[in-house]
């Protein structure tokens, strides 16, 4: 039970409270409307459509409201940022921002096509003909929301602000999610980032959708009864016969209807002002100039540049959006920083891995042996920075860095704002140990990032703090016979022969269940926070491990953290 509740109980709470919530907003629409005396007539017309149209619409509103708030960057990393005021498990709920936006579209698209189904079969109801169905007679015409009964369907759902409305918001919805299926985001991210500003047409469909009042409920059923009235019509026969004699009450013409208007932006109002002001300071600060003060290239097809740009401030293992206009006015790319806040620049490591990535790097001068004067550097628009997962480590007094492949940059500034730390006499550093596993899938990864912990392992070798890093690399694949020879050859060397590191590679994929068992047994009693950035297939490998080698008894815990862009 402890492992549930360390890296478990927080996300499901969340969303036990969130399904919750939509389950009773569809059960208490659908009570009001099937029950209600103010819809009697109506539903006489529509029958059980208008309770489900109703129910469905109050959970469209709902995630409405709610799926905004998840892609406000700012406001997500302000609330992380908050040391005393945010609990270690509210942050942990903010990281999961983008799976929680995920979750909040696929709601809609249900709810989406539950009202739109109910809305097809009410529309088909609402043009009736009075006397084509019995009893319609004795309903008051006004209570039907087409006030032309026999008008054809079709000309209703396209001559209306419901039918109009609701077709646009459907095929907004539906190039938003198809476009945004993974597939499709890593191939052809422009699709993505085009149909996802779609938005804005389904939130005016919604905002609009209700105005001209089609579903209208009877305001005075305290002076016309319409289920005493209209069973007094009916008098049991099924044919409408009206004594305004015995009962001048039940007059058809004495009840009366009206619309509540509309309501979704009642809903909405508040997350779209709030968006709107995220996406205002993201414009602002975009226009902030930037400088390349540097350009290096690396092995790997890895590029790193330096910039520049005033009151620019992150923390450790943070990441920007960046663009570059004379590439594209619309694309922005995610990068995690890879300097730290000590240093008076920062910086990324781009991998050459794409179109957007090669044009950067040909508008650079990388590849053609001369880079560009700094007076004819490409103007760069950065957005930024944003708080990540990895910020957190330096609550925990041990801390587990993994890494695949290239996502090993967010733990690059780490290890260099832990260094400089560690410098500073004045700063009292809680992290005392930190774990670093890095796998790559062949030799020609290692390059950029090794420098680095070359660097960092002889600084505190010199300094007498050689135990505080315990890195792993691990080479999955890429070694030739020829490889394999120098790797034996060299295999009593000092060094390791790939990397020159002191510790040697390790080849194979590592034995994550002996590796965290080790971490357990050497840190028993400890909260040790875990951090990853890869793969999903590895992620639930590793948080599967996290909950296995949690022993609340022994009071050892392993929170498992995931970056998400």
């Amino acid at each position: 039970m402890g492992d549930f509740l360390v890296n478990e109980a927080p996300r499901y709470l969340v969303l036990i409270l969130w399904i919750g919530m939509q389950a009773y907003f569809f059960v208490y629409f659908c009570w009001v409307f099937d029950s209600s005396r103010d819809f009697f007539y109506l539903k006489l017309v529509i029958g059980k459509g208008l309770c489900i149209a109703r129910g469905s619409a109050a959970n469209l509103n709902f995630n409405s409201m709610l799926i905004l708030l998840p892609v406000c960057r700012n406001l997500i990393s302000f609330l992380r940022g908050s040391n005393q005021g945010v609990r270690r498990v509210v942050r942990r709920l903010l990281d999961k921002n983008i799976t929680f936006h995920k979750c909040i579209a696929w709601s809609v698209v249900l709810w989406t096509a539950i009202h739109t189904g109910s809305h097809f079969w009410n529309y088909e109801r609402i043009t009736v003909v009075h006397s084509e169905v019995p009893g319609m007679s004795c309903i008051p015409l006004n209570a039907q929301p087409v006030q032309l009964p026999g008008v054809s369907p079709i000309k209703v759902m396209w001559t209306t602000y419901a039918g109009i409305s609701g077709h646009l918001i459907v095929v907004a919805l539906f190039l938003m999610v198809t476009s945004s299926m993974e597939i499709i985001r890593r191939s052809y991210f422009e699709v993505f980032w085009y149909t996802h500003h779609l938005f804005i047409i389904f939130y005016v469909g919604a905002v609009v959708h209700g105005l001209q009042g089609l579903i209208q409920g009877q305001v005075n059923t305290g002076i016309h009864d319409p289920d005493r009235c209209y069973q007094t019509y009916m008098n049991g026969s099924g044919i409408c016969k009206i004594d305004h004699a015995t009962d001048p009450d039940c007059d058809l013409a004495t009840a009366r209807f009206k619309s509540a208007g509309a309501q979704t932006w009642r809903w909405v109002v508040g997350p779209l002002v709030l968006y709107l002001v995220e996406r205002i300071i993201r414009f602002i600060r975009a226009q902030q100039k930037v400088v390349i003060t540097k350009v290096v290239q690396h092995p790997s097809k890895t590029i790193e540049i330096q910039m520049q740009m005033k009151g620019f401030h992150a923390e450790a293992g943070q990441y920007i959006f960046m663009q570059v206009p004379e590439i594209s006015w619309f694309e922005w790319h995610p990068f995690t920083l890879t300097s730290s806040p000590e240093e008076n620049y920062f910086s990324l490591h781009i991998r050459i891995a794409g179109d957007w990535t090669d044009a950067l790097a040909k508008r650079l001068g990388v590849g053609s042996g001369e880079f560009q004067p700094a007076q004819n550097m490409p103007t760069i628009r950065i957005d930024g920075p944003f708080g990540t997962p990895s910020e957190d480590i330096f609550r925990f007094r041990t801390g587990v860095c993994i890494g695949a492949g290239i996502g090993v940059t967010p733990f690059a500034s780490i290890l260099k704002s832990i260094w400089y730390q560690s410098l500073n006499p004045d700063k009292q550093l809680k992290l005392k140990k930190v774990y670093l596993f890095w796998i790559c899938p062949d030799t020609n990864s290692f390059e950029w990032f090794a420098d680095l912990l070359k660097s960092l392992e002889d600084q505190m070798i010199e300094h007498g703090r050689a135990d505080f890093l315990d890195y792993n690399i691990y080479l999955t694949r890429g070694w030739g016979t020829d490889e394999a020879k120098n790797i034996m050859l060299h295999e009593d060397d000092e060094q390791d022969p790939i990397t020159g590191l002191q510790q040697k590679t390790h080849y194979g994929r590592p034995q994550w269940a002996q590796i965290f068992s080790s971490m357990a047994a050497a840190h028993k009693g400890e909260d040790l926070g875990v951090f990853f950035c890869g793969p999903k297939i590895l992620s639930t490998k590793l948080h599967m491990m996290c909950n296995q080698h949690t022993d609340q008894a022994a009071e050892t815990r392993f929170f498992y953290h995931k970056e998400n862009f």
